[in-house]
């Protein structure tokens, strides 16, 4: 959207036009303000369930999903004069032609999912000079900056986008749906998706409401980095790899003194890198390039390509050294009784405090295998424990102060995503197999195609996964969050003596907040689309995790109400996976049908029926369990157990 209908070129610069002499000093372009929420999805089947809902937080769908493929080409100079002067430059090649963007690296915001950068764009011919280029404030602003030296390629993603308009009270939006390559050398090193919303016209504040109504989806997590910044962290990560002295060893020490496995990328085959400077990088080499916008070279002289991975990784050990002696197995960092412990009278935060530190509790014992990879158990009992933290945090978060609590979220979500992307993986790659181990042998080898390639998305999940695990912004806030989690009173919002602020209190009516949200579908039961079922399914969950949080308080009588839900929502589960199955398969089939053969087609297409087909029946049999939490009997033991708090 545009906020600022200035176009002027430059806002300064020297008189030859050269950049200025100070390359940390960015040179001002002015013009069109783009306004976006950004979200990463856990798979790209989150955001096509958005796209084909009618209406999204109270905008309507105004046109159908448009399916486009973008081939973006990120370059700069080879001494980095568009990232000094605060700039990206992107090259898009879609099938109307080539496009040159400038998008400013600075965010104008405050963090979250809102984005607002400043953005130039023009018509580009890559084959010629720049000068050469039709002309747009894109093109002169570009020119002024590089003055006349090469552009080089830092990175390609290549995207395939579903996009849909939407609009509301004279506000439209953009929605899009990104599933995003990045690719080095012709290698895909990266895969991810992200879901994007565009104002396009009227106030910022009509996002307000898409705000609060993709919080409720815990697939999405707010992105505060863009697609290049990640891009480029791949490209940084390949270039240690490419330099590290082989072979890895089986084993390293972890952060807090464990052993912990090698990350399996670190075996894989050498690929050709870009050594030119990226972005971010505190020291660059020199790199040739042709005439026009050409590939940077690649990692033919290990001298170069050595000179920026000794900026970026951190030194290792020498080859000489002797093997570590054994070390002592450290003593659990956080100690739990074997239930939260919550009691009526104590304070909404504290019971809040009491269900965060058991399930963080459960989250690190967790770590370990879930890194490790061996058990999938594991790395599903970890996400499960993010889940129910994630619950806590809206159940019981208001009792803290956002401003203090808002980073310990934040992350979780991330982290909760990242495991995510892993175990919805697992599960459809488990029932694959099972699928196909039903079948004949010809049969079964033809369904490997499909199973083959999601095994590669779950390994580069996985590999994303690990590298979250390991990283040091994920062991620093663990270590706060784990700090906080024990530290009674700690962002405790402040609350008068005769505010409520018990468990007896105050819980009742979050119980039945929770409850008629799951209530509020019974009107449209007899017609719900696979969307509407899922949102039911989502909440559910709030319900169920809201009665379990409390569970003690409750008594025994809370185990028959709280398996009701249980059977929805694992009925709910099965059609979600089923309908997640069948979307990537056709998928598959659409994006590799130059690629199988004709027995391998027919084979997944298969696949894909017996999946539809399972929709459907459960579709049909969701009446059963729905009934279990909408009847008055349902009710009635529900209000028992409120009313006994």
């Amino acid at each position: 959207m545009t906020t600022d209908t200035d176009t002027t070129p430059m806002a300064e610069s020297t008189g030859s036009g050269a950049p200025d002499d100070d390359p940390g000093r960015p040179l001002a372009v002015a013009g069109p303000m783009e306004v976006e929420l950004k979200y990463r999805m856990t798979d790209v089947a989150t955001g096509e369930r958005l796209l084909a809902a009618d209406d999204l937080g109270g905008f309507t769908a105004a046109g159908p999903i448009e399916t486009i493929h973008h081939d973006d080409r990120y370059v700069d100079t080879a001494d980095g004069a568009l990232a000094a002067a605060g700039y990206a430059g992107r090259l898009r090649t879609s099938a109307d032609g080539t496009v040159i963007t400038l998008k400013s690296l600075g965010r104008y915001d405050d963090g979250g999912a809102l984005h607002r950068r400043r953005e130039l764009e023009g018509p580009a011919d890559p084959a010629t000079p720049i000068a050469g280029w039709p002309a747009s404030v894109a093109r002169d602003a570009l020119a002024a900056i590089v003055a006349g030296r090469e552009l080089a390629e830092l990175v390609t993603l290549r995207q395939t986008r579903h996009r849909r308009q939407f609009a509301r009270d004279g506000a439209a939006v953009e929605v899009s749906a990104d599933d995003v390559e990045v690719i080095v050398g012709e290698r895909v090193v990266e895969r991810f998706a992200e879901l994007e919303l565009e104002l396009r016209e009227g106030d910022e504040a009509a996002l307000e409401p898409l705000v609060e109504r993709l919080a409720e989806h815990e697939e999405l997590v707010s992105v505060e980095a863009s697609k290049l910044e990640r891009a480029l962290d791949a490209v940084r990560r390949e270039r240690r790899e490419a330099v590290e002295e082989p072979p890895a060893p089986a084993a390293a020490t972890g952060a807090r003194g464990g052993t912990q496995a090698v990350s399996r990328s670190r075996r894989r085959a050498p690929v050709a890198i870009p050594v030119g400077p990226l972005p971010g990088d505190t020291a660059r080499t020199t790199a040739s390039t042709a005439p026009g916008v050409t590939p940077e070279s690649t990692a033919t002289a290990p001298s170069a390509a050595r000179s920026v991975a000794d900026v970026d990784a951190a030194p290792g050990p020498p080859a000489t050294m002797a093997p570590a002696s054994p070390v002592e197995p450290e003593a659990p960092r956080i100690l739990v009784p074997k239930s939260p412990g919550v009691l009526a009278d104590d304070h909404l935060a504290e019971a809040g405090r009491k269900v965060l530190r058991f399930h963080l509790a459960r989250m690190v014992a967790r770590e370990a295998g879930a890194r490790d990879g061996a058990n999938a158990e594991e790395l599903h009992g970890m996400r499960v424990a993010t889940r129910r933290q994630r619950a806590a945090w809206r159940v019981f978060g208001d009792a803290f102060e956002p401003r203090r609590t808002r980073r310990f979220r934040r992350h979780l979500r991330r982290v909760a995503a990242d495991l995510g992307a892993v175990r919805d993986l697992d599960v459809l790659i488990d029932a694959a197999e099972t699928y196909r181990d039903g079948l004949a042998s010809m049969e079964a080898q033809a369904l490997e195609p499909l199973i083959a390639a999601w095994q590669e998305r779950r390994e580069t999940a996985r590999a994303v996964l690990v590298r979250e695990l390991d990283s040091s912004g994920y062991q620093r806030w663990l270590d706060d969050y784990l700090a906080f989690a024990q530290s009674e009173g700690q962002g405790v919002h402040n609350v008068g003596p005769t505010e409520p602020h018990r468990v007896r209190d105050t819980m009742p009516s979050r119980i039945w907040t929770a409850y008629q949200g799951v209530r509020a579908y019974e009107p449209v039961m007899r017609w719900a689309d696979v969307t509407t079922l899922h949102e039911l399914r989502i909440a559910a969950k709030w319900l169920r995790y809201t009665l379990e949080f409390v569970r003690e308080v409750l008594g025994r009588d809370a185990a028959p109400v709280i398996e009701k839900i249980v059977a929805l929502q694992d009925h709910l589960g099965w059609l979600h996976d089923a309908d997640v199955a069948a979307g990537l398969a056709r998928a598959f089939l659409v994006e590799h049908a130059g690629d199988l053969t004709e027995l391998e087609s027919a084979a997944i297409g298969r696949y894909l029926v017996d999946r539809e087909r399972e929709l459907a029946r459960l579709r049909r049999t969701v009446g059963p369990p729905w009934r279990g939490v909408s009847s008055l009997s349902f009710r009635r033991a529900l209000g028992r157990l409120v009313a006994g708090m």
